[in-house]
């Protein structure tokens, strides 16, 4: 009895110090972000923004690549509109990204 009892502690040993084994941690990287001259950007995002975003202007452009995925970021502007569009590598149109949150302004001391 004394034999089953001490195989089910060791048992029962080996089962608490696999559970407690842990995964490697997930480093997720940071996006690299490079800026790039508008006059560099392909031909197909400054087409589309003409054709669809009448009237804006093209302020500044950065490249992100993220998850070995390359993507353009355009900052477009008209008047006080600011928009965010985002462009796969060919060029084409993925998505308009929401805008930021407006910063909150400390508190003014009297």
């Amino acid at each position: 009895m004394k034999k089953v009892l001490l195989v089910l502690v060791l048992v029962m040993a080996v089962v608490v110090v696999n559970a407690q084994a842990t995964k490697a941690p997930v480093t997720k990287e940071k996006p690299l972000r490079a800026a790039v001259m508008v006059a560099d950007l392909p031909k197909t995002v400054t087409d589309n923004i003409a054709k669809d975003y009448v009237g804006y202007t093209i302020k500044e452009a950065t490249s992100v690549t993220e998850n070995n995925i390359a993507t353009c970021e355009v900052v477009v502007v008209k008047g006080t509109t600011t928009e965010t569009l985002v462009y796969d590598k060919d060029g084409k149109f993925v998505k308009k990204l929401p805008p930021a949150p407006a910063p909150v302004d400390a508190p003014v001391k009297k």
